[in-house]
């Protein structure tokens, strides 16, 4: 690899450029402006509802939702490292920002998301952008199921039409509750959910590209108006969404109890770094480009920042908002900088309309984005790993669900580095008898030896990786394609030195594998020892359609490549 040239004044300033200015300068053209717009108009559509479902989840007004998601979405892909990121309110933020209401109120959350704004523009000037793929599998997995859990718990009163004045923020207390007011049971709010449900559903199913979340809100809205239906909907709730500009609002803020917003301030930080830089890896596998993650988290606090002082809600870059940016098209940021113009055009023309949409249609929505969260599979297959990822697992579930997702965070890294200790202790005893020293190396060793590379037919490249392979080096494998200019045919991953792999390990593989078969690459691993191969395995690895297979040593892989290179492809 090239040595490291960060530190040197003129390109460590390359590190903060945002993507916007980027694309501009290399040109833009009125094609791409008329694709970009349209690809804002499509991702505004979709995140009209979902904003306003999330903040009446986080226990304040629809308004602010969309407030967020016009400044900060606007912010994050004006300034951000990715070039089709879109940002705003998400549903990570749901748990924290609702105790955080109830306990300091909305004053209290301003200076939360303040402080988090600043911790992330600190955060990307340190340069710890790197610093945020190092979170564990396990731990990311079970906060983001525990979030799922806490956002349907949330959803129950509106879901059933549940008349409570006050819902608790706690977990145990909004179920105590739901139980002491189930006789205010609304047969119209629940049968009115479950067909919002099943149009989102059908429409995925049958119609991926409509934006299903809309349609169920609007026909929601049109059923309970033309039917009469007894449910309540924003307008009776809230007394409707203003139609005007977000303004600068600085409410009371509560500056005296800093020390105990703090660790809240600290989650909103860790939440919105992590999601943010998470979904700008995704929209790089859909695009092929690279985000600058530094660059994205200095975008991200500014954003956050500003959305507080106009009265919003914490921000960062949405997933589901950013796939759907790609699939529509987008071809830079000016796209979700369009869509936060959207959205203020939606609000100002249709704000009086929204009065009629009913909160169980806009339950609804905030069902299927917890189940979407949940990540089932993941979660199974986590299950059938190492007994240390299952507890990092559970323990941070339980904790996100039953207390408080800060605990949760510091209980699952804390816990995940003492497991990941003692599984190092454990190879360290197998392998003391010698020859280790020079093995335990944790780093792809680059190319084999020029005797080696010789035996490669042309087309077949092979890399070997020589010690554990684990969370903290697991991002490592995503620089090896980088180094090709034209993808290899074959590609031979020699683990003969790879004495254990962990969840995190095997899921940067398996993308690895996946991003490979993007390419036309196909992936033979040989040498593979009895623990990774059996993870891998448990993980569905041996499923991926571009992966030859296991090979028992490097001469049959050699073996294997010769003859896939002389197939036509």
């Amino acid at each position: 690899m090239p040595p490291d040239r960060s530190t040197h004044g003129p390109v460590h300033w390359h590190l903060y450029v945002p993507k916007l200015f980027t694309v501009l300068r290399r040109g833009y053209r009125s094609a791409d402006f008329r694709q970009d717009l349209l690809a804002g108009f499509t991702v505004a559509v979709v995140a009209l509802p979902l904003a306003m479902a999330l903040a009446i989840a986080s226990g304040t007004t629809p308004e602010k939702g969309l407030h967020t998601a016009i400044i900060a979405g606007f912010l994050i892909s004006a300034l951000g490292g990715s070039r089709v990121q879109v940002g705003g309110p998400t549903a990570a933020f749901i748990p924290v920002v609702y105790v955080v209401i109830e306990k300091f109120g909305f004053g209290g959350l301003v200076l939360c998301t303040l402080l988090a704004g600043l911790m992330l523009i600190a955060a990307g000037l340190m340069r710890l952008g790197a610093l945020m793929r190092y979170m564990p599998q396990p731990v990311i997995t079970g906060f983001t199921a525990g979030i799922a859990v806490s956002i349907f718990s949330s959803q129950v009163k509106d879901l059933f039409g549940l008349r409570i004045e006050h819902l608790p923020g706690d977990f145990l207390g909004k179920w105590l509750a739901y139980f002491s007011r189930w006789q205010t049971f609304n047969a119209a709010s629940f049968a009115l959910a479950l067909g919002c449900i099943a149009v989102i559903v059908l429409l995925r199913r049958y119609r991926p590209l409509w934006p299903g979340f809309l349609i169920a809100v609007l026909a929601g809205a049109a059923a309970a108006l033309l039917l009469h239906l007894p449910v309540p909907t924003i307008g009776s709730a809230f007394g409707g969404i203003p139609s005007a500009l977000p303004v600068f609002d600085f409410p009371h803020i509560p500056f005296e109890r800093t020390r105990e917003l703090l660790p809240a301030s600290f989650t909103i930080a860790f939440l919105a770094g992590v999601e943010s830089l998470l979904s700008a890896v995704v929209a790089d596998g859909m695009t092929g480009g690279r985000h600058r993650s530094n660059c994205e988290l200095v975008a991200q606090g500014i954003a956050n920042c500003a959305s507080a002082l106009f009265g919003g809600l914490p921000a960062t870059g949405a997933i589901a908002r950013t796939a759907t940016n790609v699939r529509a098209g987008a071809r830079s940021p000016v796209a979700g900088m369009a869509h936060a113009g959207f959205l203020l055009l939606f609000m100002l023309a249709a704000a009086p309309l929204m009065a009629y949409v009913p909160l169980a249609a806009l339950a609804a929505v905030l069902l299927i984005v917890a189940w979407n969260m949940s990540e089932v599979e993941q979660f199974k297959h986590l299950l059938h790993g190492h007994w240390g990822d299952r507890l990092v697992l559970l323990v941070t579930f339980l904790l996100t669900v039953a207390f408080d997702l800060t605990v949760a965070i510091e209980a699952g890294v804390v816990l995940a580095a003492f497991v990941f200790m003692h599984r190092m202790s454990e190879v360290v005893s197998v392998e003391s008898a010698g020859g280790m020293l020079e093995d335990e190396v944790d780093d792809l060793s680059g190319p084999e030896l020029p005797d080696q590379r010789d035996q490669l037919p042309k087309g077949v490249a092979a890399f070997r990786i020589a010690g554990p392979l684990y969370f903290a080096v697991a991002n490592r494998l995503d620089e090896v394609l980088d180094q090709f200019p034209v993808p290899p045919k074959v590609f031979i991953l020699r683990m003969r030195l790879v004495p254990m792999i962990d969840a995190s390990g095997a899921h940067a593989l398996k993308q690895f594998v996946a991003r490979c078969g993007k390419s036309g690459t196909v992936v033979i691993l040989s040498g593979v020892q009895t623990q990774p191969h059996r993870l891998l395995l448990d993980q569905g690895l041996g499923n991926a359609a571009n992966l030859l297979g296991f090979a028992e040593d490097f001469d049959t892989a050699l073996g294997w490549a010769r003859q896939a290179v002389a197939v036509p492809a």
